[in-house]
């Protein structure tokens, strides 16, 4: 039976174990059901063309020997064999490829294989994530088939793409606009069109990345407003509750000297949102929608690995989706700094609570990646968790790795990225550090510190901005991404501050070392901008 079959039975305990089960785990149970499946996922990775291209002639029988065998992974190692898309080549038959963006200014795409088992494990996993963000205690739940969801949602062949398609052979939730429509739309006509279906027929659900969660709710408040789209002749297609309760939302918020939310309008069931800098977004979601989102994690290449409970104060890791190792911060900056040293990784049952992490990936039921460093960094909140009675491992997404730049869940700017724009533009940038930062309503941003040649003309009084609007350009040109960030989201995201001349060779001399081009640690950048002011001191 599926899970539409089990609500109309009302088997809601055996719902719960068989979807949310894996949070009774105890760490010996989490752990076994993790090995059992990397002995399958050994066999027939290592047996695969793609396995061999790296294993180069060996066959690990065990875990241990897998991973002193299997070297750590990037794209890089699956490249030729996964671009080219060779079925032939891997250790499952894939049934469907997911894209996402690689590198701006280097690698245009990067793709992933699905197998059915994946996609099996993946609709489990997601349904889990659906009912646990209507939960508000451990085996309670609200979940019907005549639920509807905010299609706010990359379509394939993004990841967020498979979400409609999973959920499709479980239940009959149905999306506003509906997919097959939504994939035509622009993100701002879905906006519209959902927003005016949700006014007639109500809405129970909510899931995006949470910086397009954001300004999805914004553009909800502004079209239910008085100058929004929401005519007479529409209003009047409305369900007679759903005229009541704007009516009454109206009144509210004209007393009140303030802009229509949608909590006003709609009573959320479950909201859900995952990519990066969710943290920047919850609170003012949360005030926006009367809700708490919950945070879930996914990837193009492991699917969705974790998820928060009703809780909502750390992710759990899925068992079944794939096998976890950990690199620790210090380690991952030392072979950042030193290519040939070989960090050591950590398994799910010696993480350390407070440590952050460099995850490692090895995707299980046949997938294409082993020990794949997917560039993204946790911290361990906790190896148990009274609240919700779970003992094993909890942890908060961090960002990225330092040397990706991640804004809002859009675009990945790298160094290799950030060269591209410079050779491109043409800019004489001698000397440069970039870094993420955050405003006053703690909104990311991405900061570049640029030196200019000796011999630049450029007006100082005008080289930042001058600088900001030509990089931006070369930036917009090389990554998809980026323009997405202003036409999506509304944002600029790129700050220039010029330096002195000289700032980096005088702060060279003084620390006796180069700085960190990419993400330096913040006593690093401060001691640059000190350097800078010494300079303008003397001068």
């Amino acid at each position: 039976m599926n899970l539409k079959e089990k609500l109309k039975k009302q088997q809601y305990d055996e719902i719960w174990q068989q979807y949310c089960g894996f949070l009774d785990l105890t760490m010996d149970g989490f752990m076994k059901i993790q090995k059992r499946l990397m002995e399958e996922q050994i066999q027939l990775w290592s047996r695969s063309g793609l396995g061999q291209s790296i294993l180069k002639g060996k066959y690990p029988q065990n875990l241990e020997e897998f991973r002193q065998m299997v070297p750590l992974t990037t794209y890089e190692d699956y490249a030729d064999i996964l671009l080219a898309k060779r079925p032939d080549m891997l250790p499952g038959n894939p049934i469907i490829w997911i894209q996402t963006t690689w590198e701006g200014g280097k690698h245009p795409i990067k793709v992933a294989p699905y197998t059915r088992s994946m996609l099996d494990t993946y609709k489990n996993n997601v349904v889990a994530c659906l009912i646990l963000s209507t939960s508000r205690a451990k085996g309670k739940f609200d979940v019907s088939d005549k639920d509807k969801i905010l299609y706010g949602l990359a379509p394939l062949p993004y990841a967020t793409g498979l979400f409609p398609l999973a959920l499709g052979e479980d239940i009959d939730i149905e999306f506003l606009p509906a997919v097959k429509d939504a994939v035509n739309m622009s993100f701002s006509e879905r906006n519209k069109v959902g927003f005016k279906m949700a006014m007639k027929r109500d809405l129970e659900f909510f899931f995006g990345l949470g910086s397009v969660a954001y300004a999805v709710s914004l553009s909800l408040s502004d079209m239910s407003g008085s100058g929004g789209s929401l005519s007479l002749s529409s209003l009047l297609k409305c369900k007679p509750h759903m005229i009541l309760r704007l009516l009454k939302a109206k009144s509210t918020c004209k007393k009140e000297g303030r802009k229509m939310m949608p909590k006003d309008l709609f009573k959320l069931k479950g909201f859900m949102v995952a990519g990066t800098d969710n943290q920047c977004y919850k609170d003012d979601l949360e005030h926006l929608w009367g809700i708490r989102p919950m945070e879930l994690f996914a990837g193009t290449e492991p699917s969705i690995i974790g998820t928060e409970t009703w809780m909502r104060n750390g992710m759990y890791f899925f068992p079944d989706t794939c096998f976890y190792e950990f690199i620790t911060e210090a380690d991952m900056l030392k072979n950042y700094e030193d290519p040939d040293f070989i960090p050591k990784t950590y398994l799910m049952d010696e993480v350390i609570p407070g440590e952050k992490y460099e995850l490692v990936l090895t995707v299980l039921k046949g997938g294409a990646f082993a020990r794949y460093r997917c560039g993204d960094m946790y911290r361990c909140v906790g190896l148990e968790n009274r609240e919700d009675q779970t003992v094993i491992p909890r942890f908060e997404y961090v960002d990225r790795v330092p040397w990706i730049i991640d804004i809002a869940g859009f675009t990945r700017i790298s160094e290799n990225g950030i060269k591209s724009v410079i050779q491109l533009s043409g800019l004489p940038i001698k000397n440069w550090v970039a870094v993420k930062e955050y405003n006053e309503q703690h909104r990311p941003y991405f900061h570049m510190y640029v030196e200019l040649e000796k011999n630049a003309l450029i007006n100082h009084a005008m080289s930042s901005e001058i600088l900001k609007d030509l990089l931006s350009t070369y930036f917009k040109y090389i990554d998809q991404d980026y323009r997405d960030l202003k036409k999506i989201l509304g944002m600029d995201p790129l700050e220039v501050t010029v330096l002195r001349c000289g700032t980096f060779q005088a702060y060279e001399r003084r620390t006796k070392k180069k700085i960190r081009q990419m993400s330096p640690p913040y006593h690093e950048l401060s001691e640059l901008l000190r350097v800078q002011e010494s300079l303008f001191v003397v001068r």
